[in-house]
């Protein structure tokens, strides 16, 4: 059983954006919270909040891909 290494690639690819995202997004809702009485406190909060959520999905989509190229189906090319 041979590992599907594109798919692994694309995988580990994800997962360093997923990385960036996990930082990034609670900085930003840290730094929100910090400035609460500033006139962009929404938008600096909703984009965090934003970017937390998405390395979340983005975490388990990149995990996904990583496990089907080691144990999933091979593409058919």
């Amino acid at each position: 059983m041979k590992t599907d290494k594109l798919l692994l690639q694309k995988g580990i690819k994800f997962l360093s954006i997923t990385l960036v995202l996990m930082f990034l997004g609670p900085g930003l809702i840290y730094e929100a919270f910090k400035n609460s009485d500033h006139q962009l406190y929404m938008l600096v909060l909703v984009i965090g909040a934003i970017f937390s959520i998405g390395a979340i999905g983005l975490g388990f989509y990149s995990l996904k891909l990583i496990i089907d190229s080691l144990f999933g189906k091979k593409r058919q090319v």
